[in-house]
This record gives C-alpha cells, sequence and structure tokens, in this order.
C-alpha cells in the first residue's frame, strides 16, 4: 500500500493489483490514516467486481463514523450496483470534490 499525503487527505494505492490483500491491509493499518480524509485509487484495476469492491465496506463504514471522509476511485463497477454506504467516483479529481463537499457539511453541522 502506498500512502500519498496531500494538505486534506490521503490517497492511499494498492501497488500489488490484489485487492483483498490490499484492503486487509488498510483494516490492519488504520491508524496510519484514521485521522485523515482517505481517497482509495484503485483505478488500475480495470476489471473490478462488486464482491471486491465491498471489501472496503466494513473500513468504509468505520472511517465515516469517525467523521472522516472515504472515496473510493474505480470506473470499471456500475454504480448502480454500488450500495449506497460506499462513495464510488470515477476520477481523483470528483474524489476531491466529494471530500471538500463533505468537509463543508461537517463544518456546518449535518
Amino acid at each position: 500500500m502506498k500512502i500519498i499525503n496531500k494538505d486534506d487527505y490521503k490517497i492511499l494505492r494498492d501497488e500489488k493489483n490484489e485487492i483483498a490483500a490490499f484492503a486487509n491491509s488498510m483494516s490492519h493499518n488504520h491508524s496510519q490514516f484514521q485521522n485523515d480524509n482517505v481517497i482509495i485509487d484503485i483505478l488500475k484495476k480495470g476489471d473490478l467486481e462488486l464482491e471486491e469492491l465491498l471489501m472496503f465496506l466494513e473500513i468504509s463504514n468505520i472511517h465515516r463514523a469517525e467523521k472522516r471522509s472515504f472515496v473510493i476511485v474505480n470506473d470499471a463497477v456500475d454504480i448502480d450496483q454500488v450500495p449506497e454506504e460506499l462513495i464510488v467516483v470515477p476520477t481523483i479529481l470528483e474524489a476531491t470534490d466529494i471530500i471538500k463537499m463533505e468537509e463543508l457539511e461537517r463544518e456546518l453541522g449535518f
């Protein structure tokens, strides 16, 4: 797992193209990013299946319960199949926009 630090968030990138191992590594290393908004960059996984995406559901729920953004970037899965608990967008730019919007909502008390 590669972590790229930005001003308002961290990008976590799977370097090995092994989604199950990446999701497991994120769960075990949550302390490295638990206080940050995160973007999960799995764009390289062009043949991502919904079952693989769902491996991030638990860590996403934990992270979002702590009032931090958790956005997955991938354009392979049909967005209509994704549960609403997961935020999945097709580009890094859209992920940063989501984080900015969620930060504003938190500041306003929503």
